[in-house]
């Protein structure tokens, strides 16, 4: 049974529970996994967030809690549509699927704003134990690659082999599924560098750095979507060593340590999109200690990357990593910052020389 069938099998036993309550004379419950902060857990062993085991029920008769069960039952119905009919739409068209009136004398729509909507599909997807890529539902594509790679994309009725190698200077568009009816085939490649920033990846691409050191290159393009993060997660599957490279700041730190560790939004899938293996290659503080026109090409450190950092100290899994220790309390200490387009200082191709002398050396934070 294919994952999609699958899921819709599965919203058809939430109806069917919820259709024999109503007739056993019961109040119909949704019940779910609690994805708040406080049942957030971080497992030492396996290396990422995960949720705890609280859990949050929706009760048709409670009025505080009736219209959001009654807006997750909406969802699920429009989803079984979906996939009954093997189509499939944006999270934005769920949205406006679901944006209309209650009734001619109810001045009450089902969903108002998305911002509504988004929380209850996630909600869905733990209560199921699926996923909203399974219930033929994705976001805005984001992020590109270029490699030794070759992508078997099924759409539609057809096949397409896609040569990541051969994608000019856009690259690949790597979709927000990377899992149903994708496979990734014929990996000629080392290792996997995500970096940051676009503009990066194009100074790289157009080095053919990628082609030189036999690497996948990634740019999620700014913070990481799950799909990208998914198919991190895939590609170290195959055993490539994931490296990553962003600017020295509270936004760089973040889009690491969400690829490596996964966030709390999305704990429920932790082990589908966090890759713990993962490792920093840079920019960081210690490079000003080797790069010395570097001293020259530092920004101040705003309230906000100070904040960040000063909390990080606290997470656990941040303490037990002296390398970390000693980064952020640099920064703190400093009150300065790094990016990675610093790098270009010298000369443009400087970046790729950079990137090649850590991987070599095996330079990273952990």
């Amino acid at each position: 049974m294919s994952d999609d069938a699958n899921a819709k099998v599965k919203i058809e036993g939430l109806g069917k529970d919820i259709v024999k309550s109503i007739k056993d004379g019961k109040n119909p419950k949704f019940v779910t996994l609690a994805r708040k902060r406080s049942n957030i857990v971080y497992d030492q062993k396996i290396g990422y967030l995960k949720l705890g085991k609280a859990k949050e029920e929706r009760d048709f008769v409670n009025v505080a809690q009736s219209k959001r069960f009654m807006q997750t039952i909406a969802i699920a119905a429009k989803c079984h549509k979906f996939t009954s009919e093997n189509l499939h739409t944006t999270i934005r068209g769920l949205f406006y699927q679901l944006k209309y009136s209650l009734g001619e004398d109810v001045d009450e729509n089902i969903f108002n704003e998305q911002s509504e909507s988004n929380p209850l599909i996630e909600d869905l997807e733990v209560a199921l134990g699926t996923t909203r890529e399974n219930l033929n539902l994705n976001a805005n594509r984001k992020g590109v690659l270029a490699g030794n790679i070759t992508v078997m994309d099924k759409f539609g009725t057809e096949t397409l082999k896609i040569d990541c190698s051969k994608q000019g200077r856009s690259g690949w568009a790597i979709p927000s599924d990377v899992d149903n009816d994708i496979e990734f085939v014929d990996i000629k490649a080392k290792y996997v560098l995500v970096v940051e920033k676009d503009a990066i990846w194009q100074r790289l691409n157009e080095d053919g750095f990628w082609k030189k050191e036999n690497a996948i290159l990634i740019t999620p393009q700014g913070q990481a979507s799950r799909g990208i993060r998914r198919l991190i997660r895939k590609l170290a599957d195959k055993g490539l060593p994931i490296y990553v490279f962003t600017d020295s700041d509270a936004w760089g730190w973040y889009i690491y340590w969400t690829i490596k560790t996964g966030s709390i939004n999305l704990a429920y899938i932790g082990g589908s999109v966090a890759t713990p293996e993962a490792r920093f290659l840079g920019v960081t503080m210690a490079d000003l200690d080797k790069y010395e026109f570097l001293n020259k090409l530092t920004m101040n450190a705003s309230e906000v990357d100070i904040k960040r950092a000063q909390e990080m100290l606290n997470y656990e899994w941040i303490k037990r990593s002296k390398e970390w220790v000693e980064e952020l309390e640099r920064m703190i200490k400093s009150k300065k910052k790094l990016e990675q387009d610093a790098l270009q200082g010298p000369r443009l191709t400087f970046v790729g020389e950079y990137i090649r002398e850590k991987v070599k050396n095996k330079i990273f934070l952990p």
